[in-house]
């Protein structure tokens, strides 16, 4: 008898099909009955979904999360798996178990629970212009004829047309799609204040979206404009306090025509303000940030940073300066080479940043990826080339959680409120699904994070301890009127700029 036959399968050789036998049939069922009954119950049965809690995040209210993989980001706190428990908009406690008998509880059994991801430079106003660019760069380029740029169009056409109101719902639609893929932070780099009114939908907009950010309040253009002076009524009227939700940071370029940089970052100086300017070589800068290195402090934040000398990067090394690195913008749009090697040797702590949605994905694990396997390239190449000894150190998927984390609570100055799970800091927490078919079985809670998952896996969300995502759904949020709000900009946006939405270029 042959072998298939032995183990109950008759073989038609006419079909050249195999079918089972009537006992080998019931054997196989009894089988697998008997086996499902060890499996776990997600693979037996629909999980049950736990009812929304009510009043999480309210004074006085305490809401335990327990038994997730925790990510504390604190190395005081640790990893481990455990709980943490929240009174109103702080974390009170993080430990492997937590008797908390009044508090709500939100099982997270399965779940990576760490702090939420920090973006430190995202220019919120153009989600409009979502895939516009997706083969452009920074400017214009002979050997491209006819090619939108970003100079050129983005800032030079489209922004020149923007209402208040596309302003508004563009700043709405684009923070709650980075709130859905758990990013509870964000500076908002909005280079759109033609007017006050500009300025004032920018704000609106961050707050309608209900997490944390910092308003960057950058140039605009226009018979209507008021920068920089209306940085002095913006600061009074929204901003009088910085702890709040909302922070405020002054926008310092260094290549504006006809404004002196020094204006800009000692009016900063002025209102007590943070100073963001970027920092991009290709566009001529090194020699002007080399003539400004003695004005450089504590409060700059200098994004991209490429291709600057190592006299600026001392300088701005020694004082604490924060460097925002947009690494897959960076190579896309031509920057020049992501100087993510170069921060690691000053024994700088770069944070990451989206940049523009006009060209590429708001979400972090994208961030990740890029910065993680750009520095390990180039490491690997040098290693290769020089010999390990001679090479770079590799870049870990724990440094690249820091990037995204608490890096960027560092260069924002909100440190001491976020970017770990640290006891007394508000409870700004993502719950990642590490049950998933792209996850599952977990087998390290950084690595998995880093390399494995996506925004599909970023489950519940909560800033200041409110609960903004719920079990994959963002809470109080009506997403098709938006869209269709944003549609409805979208079109009237390339209206007036005179360009065709070009859908199949």
């Amino acid at each position: 008898m042959c072998e298939l036959c032995k183990g109950g399968l008759n073989l038609h050789p006419q079909t050249r099909k195999m079918a089972p036998s009537r006992r080998s049939f019931l054997r196989g069922a009894m089988a697998s009955a008997a086996g499902a009954a060890f499996l776990p119950a997600f693979m037996t049965r629909a999980a049950k979904a736990q009812a929304l809690p009510v009043g999480v995040g309210e004074a006085g209210r305490k809401t335990l999360i327990k038994g997730g993989y925790i990510l504390s980001q604190d190395a005081s706190v640790g990893d481990f798996i455990g709980d943490v428990l929240i009174e109103g908009s702080k974390i009170l406690q993080v430990a492997p178990q937590i008797d908390a008998p009044d508090a709500t509880v939100i099982e997270a059994a399965g779940r990576v629970v760490m702090p939420g991801f920090i973006d430190t430079h995202h220019h919120q106003f153009e989600t409009s212009l979502r895939s516009y660019l997706p083969n452009g760069i920074m400017f214009a380029d002979p050997t491209r004829e006819g090619e939108p740029n970003y100079l050129d169009d983005i800032l030079g056409k489209f922004s020149m047309v923007y209402r208040p109101q596309d302003v508004y719902i563009a700043q709405l639609f684009g923070g709650l799609s980075q709130l859905d893929a758990g990013v509870t932070t964000v500076l908002d780099v909005s280079q759109i204040h033609h007017s006050p009114e500009h300025s004032n939908a920018v704000i609106e907009g961050m707050r309608a979206v209900g997490r944390r950010g910092v308003f960057g309040y950058f140039e605009g253009y226009g018979d209507d404009l008021q920068y920089p002076q209306d940085a002095r009524r913006i600061r009074n009227e929204y901003f009088g306090s910085d702890d709040q939700l909302l922070t405020m940071l002054m926008g310092g370029e260094a290549y504006l025509p006809n404004v002196n940089p020094l204006d800009l970052w000692n009016m900063g100086k002025e209102l007590d303000l943070m100073v963001g300017l970027h920092v991009v070589g290709s566009l001529g800068m090194r020699e002007v940030m080399d003539n400004l290195i003695p004005h450089y402090t504590d409060k700059h934040l200098f994004i991209h940073m490429t291709g600057m000398s190592d006299a600026a990067w001392e300088r701005a090394r020694d004082v604490g300066a924060h460097i925002s690195l947009s690494v897959p913008i960076e190579m896309q749009m031509r920057h020049g080479q992501p100087p993510i090697q170069k921060a690691i040797d000053m024994g700088m702590a770069p944070s990451l940043s989206v940049d523009v949605e006009c060209t590429m994905t708001a979400d972090f694990f994208t961030q990740m990826r890029s910065a993680i396997t750009w520095q390990r390239a180039l490491a690997n190449q040098a290693a290769l080339e020089n010999g390990p000894e001679n090479a770079p150190a590799l870049l870990s998927v724990r440094e690249v959680l820091e990037f995204a984390t608490i890096n960027g609570a560092k260069g924002l100055r909100l440190d001491h409120k976020t970017g770990s799970l640290t006891p007394g800091k508000e409870a700004d927490i993502i719950l990642l699904d590490a049950t998933a078919l792209n996850v599952a079985p977990l087998n390290n809670a950084p690595g998995a994070v880093v390399t494995l998952m996506e925004r599909s896996n970023v489950e519940t969300v909560l800033v200041a301890g409110q609960i903004k995502k719920w079990q994959g759904a963002l809470v109080g949020q009506d997403i098709a009127a938006l869209r269709d709000q944003i549609i409805a900009s979208r079109d009237y946006l390339f209206e007036a700029a005179g360009v065709e939405v070009p859908l199949f270029d």
